[in-house]
């Protein structure tokens, strides 16, 4: 144990004496979680939109006011001369709502009238944002004109739990903050040991007393010190800057943080000891600690979402569980009953990555 920790020491001390290192491992984290974490957001608010109204009567009034009145929306009027399809190409609007001629008439009179909805399908998601708040908007005012006498047989009351104000910020910056968890301290990892490899430093590991796993175990314990420094400064920006804090049971939250502190060092001292040349090293952690985590972990989009062909490669991405985890310790707080075999996983792929790492340098010693 006194190899070990004497070689993180080393490995700290060398951290510490070059600030670029110290700026890589904790301030380009806040970096990321800050712009990436404020600016992501699926929430659709002041979209252009433009109304012909042919009509022109009171009742074709309310039913614009009752766009205007949506924060999704922002109406803009059409000249009815002009064809909708030009605000679409000009970039004026993204839907266009006609109003048709006799509009307040049929109202009046109880009869249907047909309110024509043209939406740019350019982008399909915010196209079928659009398409479901203006039924939700028009559905509302069929409700408010019609009264008691047409009273809908099913009313339902939505109330949204965890999250009520819909804001992605709370959201996004769990998974924003385990993205950078999940980059940085295993690219120092992996540039570090293979670093060792490139300048033949390792030799001198080589010829000196201390095994495989003693060398390994101190340079992951440096790199999980950096990981959890990091882990601090994140969790204080996203209890201020974020507005979260924890709800429920802590302790699973705070297990699984060490656990994936020695996995994400454990990936990349792996990598480092795999690869002896920094730069196919940290290209390997980019795939590994960054694309892999943001696509495939549910950071963005749910993993139900993704086509079944790729789906069954997020069972193996390391930084899916935890995301879970820490949303669920910040938003929900379901604790061990819903997060017990996600910590589990967790440990298990970090003692993999270990003995791959292990396995890796053994060979190496006994080759030399």
């Amino acid at each position: 144990m006194r190899r070990i920790l004497a070689q993180t020491r080393k490995e700290l001390t060398q951290i510490v004496r070059d600030w670029r290192t110290l700026v890589l491992a904790l301030v380009l984290p806040l970096v990321l979680l800050i712009l990436n974490g404020s600016a992501i957001s699926l929430t659709v608010t002041d979209l252009p939109i433009i109304v012909q109204d042919l009509d022109d009567s009171p009742a074709s009034r309310e039913f614009i006011d009752a766009f205007r009145a949506s924060i999704t929306f922002h109406v803009q009027q059409w000249p009815a001369d002009k064809q909708p399809d030009e605000a679409f190409t000009s970039d004026v609007a993204r839907a266009a709502v006609i109003i048709p001629v006799h509009f307040g008439r049929d109202i009046a009179r109880g009869k249907n009238s047909e309110v024509q909805i043209l939406v740019d399908g350019s982008d399909g998601n915010t196209a079928k944002l659009i398409s479901g708040y203006s039924l939700q908007i028009t559905r509302a005012f069929n409700r408010r004109m019609a009264g008691a006498a047409r009273a809908e047989p099913i009313q339902a009351a939505v109330r949204l739990w965890y999250n009520p104000g819909r804001s992605s910020k709370k959201f996004y910056g769990p998974g924003i903050f385990v993205l950078g968890l999940s980059m940085f301290p295993p690219l120092l990892a992996a540039l570090g040991m293979s670093k060792e490899g490139e300048q033949k430093t390792i030799l001198q590991v080589y010829v000196s007393s201390i095994s495989a796993h003693e060398f390994v175990l101190g340079k992951i314990f440096a790199f999980m010190t950096v990981a959890l420094a990091e882990w601090v400064l994140g969790m204080v920006m996203l209890f201020t800057y974020f507005g979260l804090s924890l709800a429920g049971d802590p302790t699973p939250f705070f297990v699984a943080t060490i656990l994936y502190a020695f996995c994400v060092a454990s990936f990349g001292t792996m990598v480092g000891a795999t690869i002896p040349n920094q730069a196919a090293a940290m290209q390997a952690v980019a795939l590994g600690g960054f694309l892999l985590v943001f696509l495939l972990s549910g950071l963005i989009f749910p993993v139900e979402n993704i086509p079944a062909g790729l789906r069954w490669i997020s069972n193996f991405i390391w930084g899916r569980y935890y995301i879970e985890i820490v949303r669920d310790a910040l938003l929900q707080g379901g604790g061990w009953p819903a997060t017990w075999y996600k910590v589990l996983i967790i440990g298990v792929i970090g003692t993999i990555f270990f003995l791959l790492a292990w396995r890796s340098m053994r060979r190496m010693q006994l080759k030399s």
